[in-house]
């Protein structure tokens, strides 16, 4: 039996559903996945807890599931927040070097320069994710310390968001018996469980299609660069089918995830469906290219106002391996075909990797998040350890510090 201490559990908050994934640290670092849980999630809207009782029931009904595979007690959670609300920026900080070499002390006083920037009352920051530092006008320099220089610079990435947003977030977790061990922006986490370093090297889109929002992180050159959160994702599709076919949304939902196509070309008009009416009428049968001519528009709008997004960042010269896609919608037939028009670049489907033990139950990519939330509380880094407690989201240097020493 798992041991408490050897135990991370990632709670992936969505729009759709909730997952809990319990991983367990082995002494040679390896993690295996020993537990998974998920529930119908309807206390969410586009990634925003709007119903607190019905958030902590589903959370409480996926711990139990996780709990019980594992056999184990689950006390401490690394969760998830998404939503609009999201915001990002890069931002430059600059300090002299005291001594003769860069130390740890110094990093950790040019990465609080570079924070000390303008954030409303209302937002807090998540993440400062450094990109590069730069000792004495050379750039490009990942691992500082040891080196002898006068002036050193650090690139930063600052993630913010709506404080109330997260404390609802840990709010609906404490009520379910839950201590949340930090809060980690869906983007960030979706890339941790499904990038591999080449990729985050040469250049990547990360799009993490969910329910109720759609997360994109672009990498380069090893580093984050820019995230963002849209809200946009499959229910939108749902409720297109619904309307278009006059169908229940609970039908709508099953029959997209049961027939449902994302190119039109692929689906001949000899196969069909059938399809519940609403108001007592009498089911009907209809060819599914129906289907996919309903599903296919609105998968080509939502890859649109992605690009448009990437655009105005200045990111879209920097994808040399391409765009990943990964969350619940990933699943959809002709999904990839439709990006690669849409971007003009390779499209791969990605699932969760760098865990063992179940890792059939984690394949696919709905749960690339929550895997993502165990290999971040796997670190083993202060960053993992601490922002915990009631209502922490965590401004702590040591987050910062734990993120510098894991990743150079």
């Amino acid at each position: 039996m798992p041991t408490p201490s050897s135990l991370i559990a990632g709670l992936d908050i969505g729009t759709s559903s909730i997952k809990v994934v319990v991983g367990e640290r082995k002494s040679d670092g390896r993690i295996d996945i020993v537990g998974v849980g998920s529930c119908p999630s309807r206390g969410l809207r586009k990634g925003v807890v709007i119903n607190i009782e019905g958030t902590v029931s589903a959370i409480g009904k996926a711990v139990a599931q996780a709990e019980t595979m594992a056999g184990c007690e689950i006390s401490n959670v690394f969760a998830s927040i998404s939503g609009s609300h999201l915001r990002s920026q890069n931002s430059d900080g600059i300090v002299g070097i005291k001594g003769k070499e860069v130390s740890a002390l110094d990093i950790e006083r040019v990465i609080e320069a570079a924070k000390a920037v303008a954030v409303p009352l209302d937002r807090e920051i998540l993440h400062v994710l450094p990109q590069e530092f730069v000792i004495d006008e050379q750039d490009g320099v990942k691992d500082p310390i040891g080196i002898s220089g006068v002036r050193l610079e650090v690139r930063v990435h600052i993630v913010t968001g709506s404080i109330a947003s997260a404390q609802n977030i840990v709010k609906c977790a404490n009520r379910c018996g839950l201590t949340v061990q930090d809060i980690v922006a869906a983007p960030i986490a979706a890339g941790r469980g499904v990038l591999s370093q080449e990729e985050q090297e040469l250049g990547v889109c990360l799009l993490d299609i969910g329910g109720g929002t759609t997360s994109i992180a672009v990498y380069h050159n090893g580093a984050i660069k820019y995230t963002s959160v849209l809200a946009v994702g499959g229910n939108h599709i749902t409720n297109d089918i619904a309307a278009g076919l006059r169908t229940p949304l609970a039908a709508a939902e099953r029959i997209k995830c049961e027939h449902g196509s994302a190119l039109s070309s692929q689906v001949s008009k000899n196969e069909t469906l059938e399809v519940p009416s609403v108001g007592g009428r009498a089911a009907r049968v209809l060819s599914k290219s129906v289907l996919a001519d309903i599903i296919e528009p609105r998968v080509s709008e939502i890859f649109g106002l992605i690009q448009r997004e990437l655009v105005k960042a200045g990111c879209e010269d920097s994808l040399t391996s391409g765009i990943v896609i990964t969350g619940g919608a990933a699943n959809m037939p002709g999904l990839a075909q439709v990006a690669e028009q849409v971007f003009n670049l390779p499209v791969r489907r990605a699932e969760p990797a760098g865990v063992g033990g179940l890792v059939d139950l984690v394949r696919g990519p709905e749960h690339a998040a929550a895997v993502g939330l165990v290999l971040h509380g796997a670190s083993g880094s202060e960053s993992a350890r601490a922002s915990s407690g009631p209502g922490r989201v965590g401004r702590a240097m040591g987050r910062v510090v734990g993120w510098f020493t894991e990743h150079f």
